[in-house]
């Protein structure tokens, strides 16, 4: 019988051989405005991995273009074998970065590139005036191998060629979204693509050896910049055009939190302030120009929901916040529809609730019942509140271990800088109120895709770019956190949610 996996909320199903995927995904929620007729195009699925004829209606209603990139209608499709398939009303939104940077002239064009565990966002950028030509993001193919950074570290070592195959997986989208970008621009002129991410990321990109990054310390490979040409990636540009991936700080702080700091310029003024990424990993950056700090802690998948019982991510049907007017609980729900799970904004948010009202507790068990039906059918567990207090417990702890080792205090931050899809949707108050973060909110600062602004700033100024590429890495000091015999008792000090 085959399996069906359906991205990006990670569904995965055994049905029949035969079976009407409309059938099939009707009752997961996916919606068919045109009742099947095959002419909206509102059910769109792209194909990831097996094989999906492409019927009559599919060629009137899809361009080649969307054909050649995968695309399919749900409801013309009927399964012959094992799928990867990403639903478009599923699929998240990427975070870009609209941000305006400062630029030297110059004639061409380059390609600035944030290479994350889940998605990829890609921006072509004018070098003469600096404007932005285009954007396009995806979903991580890599994530058919494994959705977190440690399960791909297992699959490439584990699995027959898993490592060329993810390679593969990710120069072939990387390649295919550049590609996209020079063609619907009309540029001939392309100079250059600079990719960031986390260091996984770059030693698969690279095809360099994961194996260190699977057990203590987790040290890298290398942590230099990796140079290609386009050959050498498969990619049908000019052999003239350069691609760097940038080069990383240490352990599990990649090049996406090199770019990073120079987005936010915390190297360079003299106030201290630290940079967060609340991920699967949190990174943590703590300094000013006269020193860098720089560690990553293991704060689980629980911000972006993916250890959550009805977790998903923010997509149409996602709790995104959650309010408590007139004694009742009231959720916001994206796409303005019923609920279907709960990112991880909208997990602190309902948590941040149930502290208000003393439906948890500050050792985080629930004070009436085991479970919490916050909007039928969404709830929450006991596990689930658990899965949250470690994630924020790692993530204080790194922070407050920093600060110690600096000499400092959290009333010494000049400003805390929150990077990443999650740290941009994330209701600061909430944050604080739970713990996660334990500085004055109004010192906190979204910083958006931080990463994309900080390749985009490294394309855009060669002057520069000895500066972030070679001095800035020397210049941070990669602090493990796993090897210190503070972090254990201070992260059980940071388990509870505090009274606030």
């Amino acid at each position: 019988m085959p399996t069906l996996r359906l991205l990006p909320l990670g569904v995965e199903t055994p049905v029949r051989t035969g079976s009407s995927l409309s059938d099939i995904l009707f009752p997961l929620g996916v919606e068919f405005p045109c009742g099947g007729q095959g002419t909206c195009g509102g059910c769109r699925v792209r194909l990831l991995q097996g094989e999906l004829a492409i019927s009559p209606e599919m060629r009137q209603t899809l361009t080649d273009e969307e054909l050649r990139a995968g695309w399919r209608l749900a409801c013309c499709t009927r399964v012959t074998g094992d799928l990867t398939l990403e639903i478009e009303q599923w699929t998240a939104h990427v975070l870009g970065d609209d941000t305006h940077c400062a630029f030297e002239p110059r004639p061409g064009c380059a390609v600035a590139f944030d290479v994350g565990t889940t998605t990829l966002a890609a921006q072509l950028v004018d070098l003469e005036t600096g404007a932005i030509l285009g954007v396009r993001t995806a979903l991580n193919p890599q994530a058919v191998l494994g959705a977190d950074i440690m399960t791909r570290v297992k699959a490439a070592l584990e699995q027959r060629d898993g490592a060329g195959r993810l390679a593969s997986l990710i120069r072939g989208a990387a390649g295919a979204l550049t590609a996209d970008l020079v063609r619907a621009a009309g540029r001939a002129d392309l100079r250059a693509v600079w990719l960031c991410g986390n260091t996984v990321m770059h030693h698969l990109f690279g095809g360099v050896d994961v194996e260190p990054l699977s057990h203590v310390p987790f040290e890298p490979s290398t942590l230099a910049a990796l140079r290609f040409t386009p050959r050498e990636l498969g990619w049908t540009l000019p052999e003239q055009v350069e691609v760097v991936f940038l080069p990383c700080i240490g352990g599990f702080v990649g090049s996406d939190i090199l770019a990073g700091i120079a987005a936010t310029g915390i190297a360079e003024r003299e106030e201290l302030a630290a940079l967060l990424d609340l991920g699967t990993n949190g990174e943590i950056v703590l300094g000013n120009r006269h020193r860098l700090l720089a560690a990553s802690t293991a704060a689980g998948p629980a911000f972006e929901a993916g250890c959550i019982s009805m977790g998903m991510r923010a997509a149409e049907g996602a709790i995104t916040h959650v309010y408590f007017r007139d004694g009742a609980f009231e959720c916001r729900v994206l796409g303005g529809g019923g609920p279907r799970g709960i990112c991880g904004s909208g997990l602190v948010s309902a948590v941040a609730r149930a502290r208000q009202t003393g439906l948890i507790g500050p050792g985080g068990r629930f004070t009436n019942g085991k479970e919490w039906l916050l909007a039928d059918p969404v709830r929450l567990t006991q596990g689930d509140i658990r899965q949250l207090q470690l994630a924020k417990g790692a993530i204080a702890a790194g922070l407050r271990l920093l600060l110690e080792q600096w000499g400092a205090s959290l009333e010494s931050l000049h400003a805390v800088y929150l990077a990443g899809a999650f740290g941009n949707y994330v209701d600061v108050t909430d944050a604080w109120r739970l713990g996660l973060l334990e500085m004055d909110p109004q010192r906190v600062v979204p910083a958006g895709n931080a990463a994309l602004r900080g390749a985009k700033l490294i394309a855009l100024n060669p002057s520069a770019r000895d500066r972030w590429l070679r001095d800035l890495p020397s210049r941070v000091v990669h602090v493990s956190l796993h090897t210190d015999p503070r972090f254990q008792d201070t992260f059980v000090d940071c388990l509870a949610f505090p009274e606030r």
